[in-house]
């Protein structure tokens, strides 16, 4: 039965979606299916998703494997606590993340949404520092985290403590969460164009104050929600050694950035570097349901466990949940089976084939491509009473957030689904003008 247009007007009155306000919300579209691409609107529209669900659903909708996977484990259970308890599935997939990720990152806690992974993440670095100095030694406590203006790592209260409190999304909350340490976002693109001052002022932070941070949180070459902001793989090189030098660790959120989205399984590959702690999250069950996971080494797992019991006290109700658990298998293994570097190539080159002349437009700050995401960065915002629905005109979903119009697309999609994409972006872009 679609959805009523009465529906809709009390989504409009009663519930909130993200980012907006009940006072003037920004448009809705309902959705009555999808498959593939495409999303199938309750108006008669079939738009191509070009978010892939916020970065989540890489395989597309509808997928056979992956609805059988949960179909498959529905018939034995949907969910079980995982207090006391475990189950075939949540071994499974620890197995294949272990796997896959860095030889060193050995323990896994499984989360059920990013910013809660972001949250584990920054309780076991402080946890950490805790077990191995501890407070009878009068040392001060390593409680702080140091990381780059521009970042995003999630809406909870940890999470947003890490957050830019200057030009991000949570600024009212600045006097009451915890203060920690910010330097400038990075600004090269390219390790063919790196100069040692770019690390100078990172470095001078670090050095000044390693004895209260616990850890450096950063999201690898690609700085998502803050701004969609690309820098070249030796800061990572340059803030692994520094980490080593003053004893810090250091957490990489991938949660954005996973499963092969920058062109690399994870970033962190590109730079050959392996970070203490691993945040993962979205495409993770290939956006079929909400899960997340926090990836540590064994080093960090025994010291936190050898002190005063050394039990990490978090605990989500849907944590390691069967059904979830089950999907991201399915999802991994067939990310994993398929000629996933080809198609991020593809994806890429075709990105920069179709944007980047929009370089021309004289309201365009900036166009730039890496792996599977495109970005058109305006010299203003983006009017998102007009744009959004706009692009249902155009056949496409699409969901700027500032200036920015950017693409993430499933890594399904055809080269004449991406064209339709990336025409709609370039109208769009000129329309702004």
């Amino acid at each position: 039965m679609p959805i009523s247009p009465s529906q809709l007007e009390f989504d409009s009155q009663h519930i909130w979606h993200p980012y907006t306000n009940l006072k003037s919300p920004t448009p809705v579209f309902g959705v009555e299916s999808a498959d593939g691409v495409y999303l199938n609107l309750s108006s008669g529209e079939r738009v191509i998703d070009g978010m892939s669900s916020w970065w989540s659903a890489i395989h597309g909708y509808n997928h056979p494997v992956l609805n059988e996977a949960v179909k498959s484990q529905l018939n034995k259970m949907s969910h079980v606590m995982f207090g006391g308890l475990t189950h075939q599935p949540a071994i499974e997939l620890c197995e294949k993340l272990i796997e896959i990720t860095a030889p060193n990152l050995q323990c896994v806690f499984l989360a059920d949404s990013g910013s809660v992974s972001v949250e584990v993440a920054l309780k076991m670095a402080i946890q950490y520092w805790y077990a191995k100095d501890g407070y009878s030694k009068g040392e001060k406590q390593k409680s702080k985290f140091l990381t780059f203006k521009n970042g995003y790592h999630g809406d909870t209260f940890g999470a947003m403590s890490v957050c830019d409190p200057e030009n991000g999304m949570h600024s009212m909350f600045v006097g009451v969460l915890p203060q920690h340490f910010f330097v400038s976002a990075p600004v090269c693109s390219s390790d063919a164009d790196w100069k040692p001052e770019y690390i100078h002022e990172f470095k001078s932070s670090i050095e000044a104050n390693h004895n209260e941070i616990a850890a450096v949180i950063i999201e690898p070459l690609v700085q998502g929600a803050g701004g969609m902001r690309f820098y070249c793989a030796e800061y990572l090189r340059q803030i692994r050694e520094l980490c080593n030098e003053h004893n810090v660790l250091l957490i990489f959120d991938e949660i954005a950035t996973g499963f092969a989205r920058t062109g690399s399984f994870f970033a962190y590959e590109e730079a050959k570097v392996v970070p203490d702690i691993l945040c993962l999250g979205k495409a993770l069950t290939g956006g079929y349901m909400s899960l997340a996971a926090t990836l540590t080494s064994r080093k960090v797992a025994d010291t936190i466990s050898a002190y005063q019991g050394g039990n990490l006290m978090h605990g989500p109700t849907f944590m390691a949940n069967p059904l979830a658990c089950s999907v991201a298998i399915a999802s991994l293994n067939l990310l994993l089976n398929s000629d996933w570097k080809a198609k991020i190539a593809n994806i890429e080159k075709q990105l920069i084939d179709e944007l980047l002349h929009c370089k021309e437009f004289e309201n365009v700050a900036d166009v730039r491509v890496k792996g599977a995401i495109g970005v058109i960065e305006l010299n203003s915002p983006v009017d998102m009473q007009k744009v959004q629905s706009r692009f249902i005109e155009l056949s496409v979903w699409l969901r700027p957030f500032g200036k920015l119009i950017y693409i993430m697309p499933p890594y399904i999609i055809k080269p004449s689904e991406l064209t339709q994409l990336t025409r709609a972006m370039v109208q769009i872009a000129k329309e702004s003008c």
